[in-house]
């Protein structure tokens, strides 16, 4: 199972999503459904912009893993896309109340809250991942859903950059 997952993995990387999903098509019945396989295959819907699918995969993994806040992210991402916004945004409030910590739950929900017109709550959730995790600076100045923000963004100071 390993070997094919790793390639199906590879050929995502490249983007030939039919080989990927061949890949997962072509093991077992009874290896399809674990968490690894499912990880992959959620990527591979994501990719193809398939966003019932992803949701799908998304939600079991997320009923799998309630102690994992990434799972929380990957489901909310994809209710997003399938459903709404504003639903998405009600599981990453729930997925805060479980991982009041989580630099990557707040940065999501700084996404969502600039696409809502949120703009000040946005840059509140974004300084806030930003304090957490630094990363976040960097990836904020590149993701299409904080442009508003970008400028606001860019000035906020990080403890090593003081």
């Amino acid at each position: 199972m390993e070997k094919q997952l790793q390639a199906a993995v590879g050929y995502l990387e490249l983007g030939m999503l039919v080989e990927a999903n061949d890949e997962i098509e072509n093991l077992a019945p009874e290896l399809k459904t674990s968490s690894a396989v499912l990880g992959v295959r959620m990527e591979i819907y994501r990719a193809a912009e398939k966003w019932s699918l992803m949701e799908v995969v998304a939600r079991e993994l997320w009923k799998r893993h309630q102690d994992q806040p990434v799972y929380w992210n990957h489901f909310a991402w994809a209710v997003r896309r399938a459903e709404s916004i504003e639903s998405a945004n009600d599981i990453l409030m729930d997925a805060l109340k479980k991982f009041p910590w989580d630099a990557l739950t707040r940065f999501n929900l700084a996404c969502y809250a600039c696409q809502m017109g949120q703009i000040k709550l946005a840059k509140e959730w974004v300084r806030r991942a930003i304090d957490f995790d630094p990363k976040f600076k960097l990836l904020a100045l590149d993701d299409p859903d904080l442009e508003p923000l970008w400028d606001k963004i860019a000035r906020i100071k990080i403890s090593c950059e003081e």
